[in-house]
């Protein structure tokens, strides 16, 4: 794949919102690819278009069983691990969630990898891991890593085994830290939450926090355009890149966006508070000169990206 040659490609979560769209990249470029998803959050309309494609291979399993995993590591030549519990408020109520989803299946697919001698890992980590950072943007480089969700803490933990693994065992990886991504088929988040809270009563929004809360906003096709990127040109044993937006959005304003494409106007009703939840960021905004130094940078800022997905979610709805 480094070289552009077609090769086997596993990935973890594949059914998922950006790991569905990872897919649909990697078809394209002509590698072969197997999807490992036990479709928990994954959608199989978001992969149902390549299931006749003699490229592509679905496999229903389960991280958190090792014997499934090491049998889906067979024969391949990289692996995109995306799988995880993408709801970050979920920790705060269930504490071991993040810890099976993200950190105990983190492992068992690097103990396959390692036994079936698979050298090439590109993860999707987040800015979760950087916690309140009291620099912003915030650079790779950052630290120290003092995070206060359970979903950034099982991020961070992940890359650490990842960075253990590539050491011990000779491999290679690629790790991006996230923004917050969006775009068609995205099933969570504050965009997919207010359009549905407006469903029930477009006379009222309810925003959690102050309404203040400032972050970056990326569309996942870009997103995806940035990962293909890094891993063409990271020659590093461990790259280490975040991905994001050079701007950042209100929660509220986000609300206004949802609303004008919905064609309503609710009254914001806020629960107060700096963050939103416990474990929220309130002020997010990665450094991305380190990406930008390989050639790759956003073409539309946050707002656009929360307009344009707003939209096409609505139409998915629809």
């Amino acid at each position: 794949m480094r070289s552009g040659s077609s090769e086997k490609v596993l990935v973890t979560g594949g059914a998922g919102f950006i790991g569905s769209h990872v897919v649909d990249r990697l078809l394209a470029d002509g590698h072969e690819v197997v999807v490992f998803d036990n479709m928990t959050s994954g959608k199989m309309e978001f992969i149902a278009h390549h299931l006749n494609d003699p490229h592509f291979k679905l496999i229903n399993g389960d991280l958190l069983q090792p014997d499934q995993v090491l049998k889906a590591c067979n024969d391949v030549g990289q692996v995109f691990h995306l799988a995880a519990n993408p709801d970050v408020r979920i920790g705060a109520s269930n504490t071991r969630m993040h810890f099976d989803q993200n950190v105990l299946a983190t492992y068992n697919l690097l103990d396959a990898m390692h036994r079936q001698h698979v050298k090439e890992i590109a993860f999707t980590s987040s800015s979760t891991i950087y916690g309140q950072a009291n620099i912003v943007p915030t650079p790779e480089d950052y630290g120290p890593l003092v995070p206060i969700s359970m979903y950034g803490a099982s991020k961070l933990a992940c890359e650490a085994m990842i960075t253990a693994y590539c050491h011990t065992f000779d491999m290679r990886s690629w790790i991006f830290r996230f923004a917050n991504i969006i775009g068609d088929r995205g099933t969570h988040g504050i965009i997919v939450d207010f359009i549905h809270k407006l469903k029930r009563d477009p006379a009222h929004l309810e925003i959690l926090g102050d309404g203040k809360q400032s972050k970056s906003y990326l569309h996942v096709r870009e997103c995806v355009d940035a990962m293909m990127l890094v891993v063409l040109k990271g020659n590093d044993q461990v790259n280490i890149f975040n991905i994001g937006s050079e701007d950042t959005i209100s929660a509220t304003r986000i609300g206004e966006i949802v609303a004008e494409e919905m064609a309503q106007d609710p009254e914001f009703k806020y629960t107060g508070g700096s963050q939103g939840w416990k474990g929220d960021v309130p002020k997010m905004m990665l450094s991305i000169e380190k990406l930008k130094a390989l050639g790759w940078k956003p073409g539309v800022g946050s707002e656009e990206s929360v307009r344009v997905t707003a939209r096409s979610l609505l139409q998915a709805m629809a």
